[in-house]
């Protein structure tokens, strides 16, 4: 998935897509979505799994950059201090990241019945972006139903565009999504995979910028001007690397917001994730020694590279397969494609 060849745009990319040009070109992981379109309601829950195995116990090495703080994010702070994810990671509208967190963490205690037991508790990892320009979000209509849906139907092969989290989703004036991409990069001989899933919210109408042109999106949606929203973005690897790189490619994506045209505005919740598949902290250990392998910083630059290519093209894949949508209120936001034939850009 990710942009079609036939999509008019020309993104710089050095290097090569993946096979499938999404995220779980990264061996292991898998995207589930439960989408909810009805009436008013237009919301529902994405789920990343960052391999096919119990998280809890085989946890993957992990760094999160808040780019702008203004959100309402669950686990992030364990992630910063421990360096690692050991759930599923769920997106989801603002309000519902409190039945999501349940949800998830009833998940996880079916799986390990040793969690708040003889061990310590789990730490869920929820993000979330505001939608109730399309969707009734003080209806707070995702269950726990909804969350399981997603989690279960979890597939290497997802849809992108207006679905599970990103259904009510709007970015930089039209309307946004779930965007995926991949690049594949050649380190020491050997081919590696990074991917990228974004759920976009964000930007001010008539800032968006694919493939250095300008596109004036106020055309399709005359007087918002503002920027407000804001943006989830997941990095996957299988190079490795250690937490505080980690932390450092997550950093890198606020380069890839630049470049289609966000400044991440004072009420943009701007979060990225990073996680490799290659570096595993078990959660039972005979040892007090563990054994990781980390990159040689001095040519670390391929990793960031490769990171913001696949995180912009995740982003202008988001809005690329998002159709139009009426949502509460008669509000109406164009998908990319039907802005393109009616304004010619």
């Amino acid at each position: 998935m990710g942009l079609p060849e036939t999509s008019p745009f020309q993104l710089h990319s050095k290097y090569p897509r993946g096979p499938k040009n999404l995220i779980s070109d990264v061996a292991g992981v898998t995207v589930g979505h439960s989408t909810i379109n009805q009436g008013d309601i237009h919301t529902g829950v994405t789920a990343v799994f960052p391999h096919g195995g119990n998280l809890f116990l085989d946890k993957v090495m992990a760094g999160v950059s808040v780019i702008n703080g203004f959100g309402k994010s669950m686990g992030l702070v364990q992630i910063e201090e421990l360096g690692t994810v050991e759930t599923p990671i769920l997106l989801t509208n603002t309000l519902s990241s409190g039945i999501a967190h349940a949800a998830l963490t009833r998940y996880m205690l079916e799986q390990n019945e040793d969690i708040g037991i003889t061990t310590g508790t789990v730490n869920s990892v929820i993000t979330e972006c505001n939608d109730g320009r399309l969707n009734d979000i003080r209806g707070m209509h995702i269950t726990e139903k909804h969350v399981r849906e997603a989690l279960d139907s979890a597939s290497a092969d997802f849809q992108e565009g207006a679905v599970g989290g990103g259904t009510g989703m709007v970015c930089l004036g039209l309307k946004g999504g779930i965007g995926s991409s991949s690049r594949t990069v050649v380190i020491d001989g050997r081919t590696y995979m990074v991917g990228a899933l974004v759920m976009t919210n964000f930007g001010e109408a008539g800032n968006l910028v694919i493939g250095g042109v300008h596109y004036d999106t106020t055309k399709a949606r005359s007087g918002e001007r503002k920027d407000k929203g804001s943006v989830i973005i997941l990095i996957a690897t299988d190079i490795p690397l250690n937490e505080r790189q980690l932390k450092r490619v997550a950093k890198r994506s606020a380069i890839a917001l630049a470049r289609t045209g966000s400044y991440c505005g004072n009420g943009s919740g701007d979060i990225a994730i990073a996680f490799t598949t290659a570096n595993r902290v078990p959660h039972y250990s005979e040892k007090s020694i563990l054994e990781s392998r980390m990159f040689y910083d001095e040519n670390i630059d391929i990793v960031f590279e490769a990171s913001v290519e696949s995180v912009e093209e995740a982003i202008i894949s988001s809005l690329y397969h998002a159709e139009t949508m009426t949502g509460i209120r008669g509000n109406c936001y164009m998908g990319l494609r039907e802005f393109l034939e009616t304004y010619g850009g």
